[in-house]
Formats: structure tokens, C-alpha cells, sequence
């Protein structure tokens, strides 16, 4: 009998479990023509897909790229914000700005898409690679959780929070 005649390949999700091939010994037996039982032997391989393998891989990379990039950027603002009541300056040509409004956005957009899939498939985003979804969807919560309290903190201190755009009180 040649190697390919004796694996066996199982493609099955990860939860299913294979019977234990022990209680069966006997149909794992081959009969030779002169009558005499001869056990076979079989290599048996399970494969199934990783969890985190879906159609939306160049989304999900995008979503690890923008929160591994939106998270520090979130929480220099929000220290900036705390600590003199405005947020991040402009920049050369506002580069600064935009990026710190974009950081708010993706953080959304991440936290929109965890709770979209939350309540479609009753889990959250996938790990992704390496876990970085699953991580960048954790830090996005948590900054969610920082802008919500820094903001309410900036509100009741000073009575409102700074607008997207710079004002006279701030870089003016």
C-alpha cells in the first residue's frame, strides 16, 4: 500500500471532536487473501480554517493599521486636551489636525464595527492576525471610554469642549 493510501484527511471545523479509534480497533483491521488479519495503519490529519480568516481581510488590515496609528494619537490629544484646554495644534498645513480628527473617526468607525458584528454573530471582531484586531478593538473601546470621560471632565470644568477647528483661545 502506498503513503497516499494511508492518510486519511479530515476537513472539519475546530469544534467537531473525532471518535476515539480505540473502541473501533476492529474496523481498522485489513483482511489478506490467506485469511489473517493484519492491522492497518492510518494517519489521521485534521484541518480547519483559523477563526480569524473571513472575506474581510483588507478591512481588517486597515482597522489594525488605523487603531495601531489611532490610539497613541487619541491619547496625546486627550493628555493635550486635559492639560491646557485645547487640543493637538495644527501643524504644517493642519497635518497635525487632520490626523487627530481622523484618529477620532477610525476609533468610531472600529467601535461601530465591533458592535455591528457584535450583534449580527454574537461576538465581536475577529483576532485577525497575530490577535492585532482583537487588540486594536480592545484599545478602541478603551479610548471610546477616555474620550467619553475627558470630554465630561473638559464640559464641566471649563462649561464646553473645543471645536474641530482652531479658535482664538486656541492657536489663534
Amino acid at each position: 500500500m502506498d503513503a497516499s493510501s494511508k492518510m486519511m484527511m479530515l476537513l472539519s471545523p475546530v469544534s467537531t471532536s473525532l471518535p476515539s479509534l480505540h473502541r473501533h480497533r476492529y474496523s481498522l483491521l485489513h483482511r489478506r487473501t490467506g485469511g489473517s488479519h493484519v492491522p492497518l495503519k492510518l494517519k489521521v490529519q485534521a484541518m480547519a480554517k483559523e477563526s480569524s480568516e473571513t472575506d474581510n481581510g483588507i478591512a481588517e488590515k486597515a482597522a489594525i493599521v488605523g487603531g495601531l496609528v489611532s490610539t497613541p494619537v487619541i491619547a496625546w490629544s486627550l493628555y493635550t486636551l486635559k492639560t491646557t484646554g485645547c487640543g493637538l495644534p495644527p501643524g504644517p498645513g493642519g497635518s497635525i489636525g487632520a490626523l487627530e480628527g481622523l484618529s477620532y473617526l477610525v476609533v468610531v468607525g472600529i467601535v461601530a464595527w465591533s458592535l455591528y458584528t457584535k450583534t449580527k454573530t454574537g461576538s465581536g471582531l475577529p483576532n485577525g492576525p497575530f490577535g492585532l484586531l482583537g487588540a486594536v478593538e480592545g484599545l478602541s473601546y478603551l479610548s471610546l471610554l477616555a474620550i467619553v470621560v475627558v470630554f465630561a471632565l473638559q464640559f464641566f470644568e471649563n462649561g464646553s469642549i473645543p471645536g474641530p477647528l482652531p479658535t482664538d483661545q486656541c492657536f489663534g
